[in-house]
């Protein structure tokens, strides 16, 4: 009989603004961070952003402890970081990591601004028309 070698992950799904992010969190890895295929890298230009996607492996000590493998959709890229973070959240507490203290940061918390919509005889959500007397 065959033994299943079957592998160990931690999914979790994040969202922020239209981006939805679904993470997975694999042991035993050597750190790397692919998002959609890609090198976190290659993906996010600005350091902020890939600053923002690591802010839980820093909080709970477990930068080289996981590779995290990301498909996202949706949004621009500080929605999709802000997802990803999401997701990571979710998936470490799945993992049996310190909830507190991704707690205490905000980490999962889904954040609920969203895009306001467009009110008629606007040209925005707020923006009026020019105002004309004559």
């Amino acid at each position: 009989m065959a033994k299943s070698s079957k592998k160990v992950q931690f999914w979790g799904t994040g969202r922020r603004k239209k981006s939805i992010a679904r993470v997975r969190l694999i042991p035993g890895g050597n750190g790397t961070i692919t998002i959609n295929g890609r090198d976190i890298d290659n993906y996010f230009g600005l350091d902020t952003l890939k600053y923002i996607v690591r802010q839980p492996l820093n909080a709970t000590d477990t930068l080289g402890k996981y590779d995290v493998a990301v498909n996202v959709t949706g949004g621009g890229y500080t929605g999709q970081a802000g997802a990803i973070r999401h997701g990571i959240s979710r998936a470490l507490v799945l993992a049996g990591e310190d909830k507190a203290v991704l707690k205490k940061n905000g980490f999962l918390t889904r954040d609920p601004r969203m895009k306001e919509r467009k009110k008629y005889g606007l040209k925005k959500a707020r923006k009026a028309p020019q105002f004309s007397k004559r």
